[in-house]
């Protein structure tokens, strides 16, 4: 691939999705059709598309995402049923490829697109102390502030990550039209030495309290870049939110 500057030629990124078919609310979403597509192919097609991504690859314990994945001609590899985190399993994943950054796609998300993959990516290209970067978006839905299931990220004057929760923050006794508060989406890029590293840290207090993952690496004293983009995710948890997707999509004429 072409990148428009020559640094960022010298780095080979590679994004893994990590697919499990068991599921809490949706059994073996990963390959729920889409507008004819399984779900994980509308993100690999996403990822293969980013202009700095060189590779993609799909990471799974489960035979039949493996078939689903091969019958429409994409990458995919075997991992360890073991794993708890979809981070453990392309952890393993990773440690056999020749990469300097890792992306960690969410396989629930068949609407990220390219654009929003290349923004979490570049900065690590631009810059080699950054270890590990997200992306957020603007909440404008007091609902969704509100809402646990909406991660909500603050951020110091530079970017960096300064706290993630499932409450509402940062807490203010204004009117919510008057915060300018921001969710974070499920999207990481690494710096694969950090990546192997992370993978062998214990779960941290604020991480178990919160079930959020990237509060072990805060925790652990890692700087965490957040990218702001305009794009807000529609994941899919529940048959109603496929049902969702699927009209949307629909109504994009895909």
């Amino acid at each position: 691939m072409k990148f428009g500057f020559d640094i960022l030629t010298m780095m080979k990124v590679a994004a893994f999705i990590p697919a499990r078919y068991a599921s809490t609310r949706l059994n073996g979403k990963p390959i729920a059709s889409i507008c004819g597509k399984p779900m994980v192919q509308w993100v690999y097609e996403a990822a293969r598309n980013a202009s700095l991504v060189n590779e993609v690859t799909v990471a799974t314990d489960d035979e039949r995402i493996f078939k689903a994945v091969r019958s429409f001609g994409g990458s995919v590899v075997m991992t360890s049923s073991a794993h708890v985190s979809g981070t453990d399993r392309i952890a393993e994943a990773a440690a056999s490829v020749d990469a300097d950054i890792i992306v960690n796609m969410q396989g629930d998300e068949p609407l990220i697109t390219p654009e929003v993959i290349d923004a979490a990516v570049r900065p690590m290209l631009l810059d080699p102390n950054l270890s590990l970067c997200t992306v957020m978006t603007i909440i404008t839905d007091e609902d969704e502030y509100r809402d646990p299931n909406a991660v909500k990220v603050v951020c110091d004057s530079d970017g960096y990550a300064l706290y993630f929760s499932r409450s509402p923050i940062p807490y203010s006794k204004a009117d919510f039209e008057e915060l300018k508060v921001y969710k974070h989406i499920g999207l990481y890029v690494f710096r694969r030495d950090f990546l192997m590293r992370f993978s062998t840290l214990a779960p941290s207090v604020l991480e178990k309290a919160e079930s959020l993952e990237q509060l072990r690496a805060l925790e652990n004293g890692c700087r965490i870049k957040v990218v702001e983009t305009s794009y807000n995710p529609v994941s899919v948890d529940t048959a109603e939110d496929l049902e969702r997707v699927r009209g949307i999509m629909k109504g994009m004429g895909l």
